[in-house]
């Protein structure tokens, strides 16, 4: 009876020594758990306030990507008033070609599209009254834009070629009421195609003196250099035209300037990092823009393909946040 009872009591004290043991080792789990948590909730914070706004990019592969950079200045930024208007053929250098005397075309040389030299010859006309044949011939120096007659025609006071010289055009813009007293002849005018893919820059040569009765806007003329042709009639085009200039202590290209987490940036260059700028702008003209706050003169930052830079710090912070 003794020893039985011993049995149980020894039986006892081994089964409350196991609870205690398991409930301390229920608590250690516990608290490893919590601590866990923790952590990870503190890592994830940490993760989200540690967004990458600079990336690193060597000097070999920054040229390879045609990423340029320039440091900071002062410069002059233009207050322009934004027309649109379309490129025209300049009347001065407009030949219409007529026969001299009336008669049948015997000959027609020149077709619409080819170059010409003042004295080439453009057709032959028989004339009615001596039935001896005569050359008609180029005026000016152009390229043919229409021809409008044929072997066997009879001229007479049509034309029979338009000849126009396209080394300069007009381009005519259309200035609405609420701007025409900010635009005058002389004024500085920069020219662009409506793709952007050509740009030009001339001055206000006049502003008519009628109005277009349905638009209740007149016309600004501007002549147009035009070399290579790259202008040509018929083209829409935009006139950003400069009512006024001003000094800024800080001005940048407007193609260096980003948008990035709601913020207007740029790029500044430390060596091979490139570090995300926010910026507070002011003026622009739509090559440069004043730059009030965020960058100082001569800090070195990225004035052309900064889209480059945007889409690095992007993907970096993408890959970071996986």
């Amino acid at each position: 009876m003794v020893r039985r009872s011993k049995d149980s009591v020894n039986r006892k004290y081994i089964t409350l020594a196991i609870l205690a043991l398991g409930g301390a080792g229920y608590w250690l789990i516990a608290q490893h758990h919590a601590q866990t948590v923790a952590t990870s909730q503190d890592k994830d914070e940490a993760e989200t306030k540690s967004q990458p706004d600079s990336t690193v990019i060597g000097q070999e592969a920054a040229q390879a990507a045609g990423i340029k950079v320039e440091p900071a200045g002062s410069g002059t930024v233009s207050e322009t008033v934004t027309l649109s208007g379309r490129i025209t053929l300049n009347q001065n250098t407009l030949a219409l070609v007529k026969a001299r005397f009336p008669g049948i075309v015997r000959e027609v040389r020149k077709g619409q599209g080819e170059l010409v030299d003042v004295g080439d010859v453009l057709a032959m006309v028989e004339s009615n009254d001596s039935l001896q044949p005569y050359a008609v011939k180029s005026p000016i120096t152009g390229v043919v834009l229409a021809r409008n007659t044929n072997i066997g025609d009879v001229a007479g006071e049509s034309p029979l070629f338009t000849i126009a010289d396209i080394s300069d055009v007009w381009a005519e813009f259309h200035v609405f009421p609420r701007d025409i007293d900010k635009i005058a002849g002389g004024q500085k005018v920069r020219v662009t195609s409506f793709e952007g893919g050509h740009v030009g820059a001339a001055t206000i040569s006049l502003v008519l003196p009628v109005a277009e009765s349905s638009s209740q806007t007149v016309i600004a003329r501007v002549t147009l250099p035009n070399p290579d042709g790259m202008w040509r009639a018929g083209m829409t085009v935009r006139g950003d035209v400069v009512i006024r200039e001003k000094q800024v202590p800080v001005a940048v290209r407007t193609s260096a300037i980003q948008t990035m987490e709601g913020k207007t940036v740029v790029f500044v260059q430390d060596g091979d990092r490139f570090a995300m700028r926010p910026i507070k702008t002011g003026t622009s003209d739509g090559q440069w823009t004043e730059v009030r706050e965020g960058l100082k003169p001569g800090e070195t930052y990225v004035s052309d393909n900064s889209f480059i830079i945007k889409a690095d710090i992007g993907k970096a912070g993408a890959e970071e946040g996986e």
